[in-house]
């Protein structure tokens, strides 16, 4: 046999051992982080849930989603183990001093962005004239009459 043959043999066992290999890291970094939670640690789950751990057994894991509310999650279930200041963030609103720097804050909206406009009259926005009334209005009474022959009120030559 030719080398050149086997050559895209040799190419496509050498990318799926390469894939494999990373999905297993993978795979195993997730393991590493969940045996490393402890109570008191802040995660939150693959659902999106943010917790707290009360407790963490061979295959379960107690959490406490909210003063006196305790969930059983699988240790599967857990998506993130989350640092302190992280999970205060996010669950209680902390602000971090850290945030605070020299960074731009970004609105939720464009409108500061704009130079700002000057007071409009609330007068203008009363009513807008579209014209679509004078169109109708100068067509006249003769116009009507030409529409008479046209077919009206869904009646159709279907049968």
């Amino acid at each position: 046999m030719d080398i050149v043959t086997l050559l895209p043999f040799i190419v496509l066992i050498g990318a799926m051992f390469l894939m494999t290999r990373s999905a297993k890291k993978k795979q195993q970094a997730a393991v590493n982080m969940r045996n490393q939670m402890q109570p008191g640690t802040g995660v939150r789950t693959i659902g999106g849930l943010y917790a707290t751990v009360k407790e963490v057994n061979d295959d379960t894991v107690l959490l406490e989603a909210a003063p006196g509310v305790h969930l059983v999650f699988a240790k599967n279930a857990i998506g993130a183990v989350l640092e302190d200041s992280e999970y205060n963030r996010i669950v209680h609103g902390d602000e971090d001093t850290d945030l605070k720097g020299d960074t731009p804050i970004v609105p939720d909206d464009a409108s500061s962005l704009t130079e700002p406009a000057a007071a409009a009259d609330p007068a203008d926005d009363a009513k807008i004239d579209l014209g679509k009334k004078d169109e109708a209005g100068d067509a006249g009474p003769g116009a009507q009459g030409a529409k008479s022959d046209e077919k009206s009120g869904g009646d159709t030559d279907a049968k």
